[in-house]
């Protein structure tokens, strides 16, 4: 049994949770990151080892990256979402280099499957018009006849494409790449798919920060 676009189903769980190679990643992702995320909080020092090092510098590189888009307020105010996005993504991305992730309908990256990406889009949207909201029903919906009336269809369907868009570009991408590194490594097993894993490395920390600047853009267009 597959799902969705050729996701193979492992087992369901309940009877209701279909369970596939990108959930069971996702899972063991989720899992690491909340033990790192427990570790580095509950060791705080006042001066740091090499393992809060990094973990103050990843933070301080985020803040400084969405600090650009949005300004110091908007970027602490939204951090928490903005940087968890940007580190599911980024980590999700990153699995597909964990040796058999992506050769086996056991093991795949999340950001390879639509589902995944659909949810971020779904995700993405409730936050942002929650966000708008907050900054004023009235104002919120102004948006959609200014500068004049007519501009209401095209930007209220604006308003979905943003987040279909995010969901399918991150999905087209990724799961390009993974195809693409797999039917290659089927062709050249050797050489050539070492070449194309290298320039994914760079590729793929690129499409969670295409990811996360455009949300935070948005994010400053309903709140602005």
């Amino acid at each position: 049994m597959s799902v969705g676009e050729g996701s193979e189903v492992l087992f369901r769980l309940f009877g209701v949770l279909d369970v596939t190679g990108e959930v069971i990643v996702m899972w063991a992702m989720l899992l690491i990151i909340a033990v790192i995320s427990f570790v580095a909080g509950k060791k705080l020092k006042e001066r740091p080892g090499k393992f809060q090092n990094v973990i103050e510098t990843a933070v301080e590189y985020l803040d400084n990256f969405f600090t650009d888009s949005l300004g110091k307020e908007k970027a602490r105010k939204n951090f928490t979402f903005l940087g968890s996005l940007f580190i599911f993504i980024i980590v999700s991305n990153y699995s597909g280099f964990i040796p058999g992730v992506g050769l086996t309908p056991y093991a795949k990256a999340p950001t390879s499957s639509l589902s995944v990406t659909a949810a971020l889009g779904v995700i993405t949207f409730v936050f942002l018009l929650i966000s708008g909201l907050r900054r004023g029903v009235k104002h919120y919906f102004k948006r959609f006849i200014t500068p004049m009336a007519l501009m209401l269809p095209l930007l209220v369907l604006d308003e979905f494409i943003k987040p279909v868009s995010l969901a399918l570009r991150l999905y087209g991408n990724i799961f390009g790449e993974e195809t693409v590194t797999e039917e290659l490594y089927n062709i050249f097993p050797i050489g050539v798919p070492v070449i194309m894993m290298v320039l994914s490395l760079l590729f793929c920390a690129l499409q969670a920060v295409v990811f996360t600047m455009l949300v935070s853009i948005y994010l400053d267009e309903v709140t602005e």
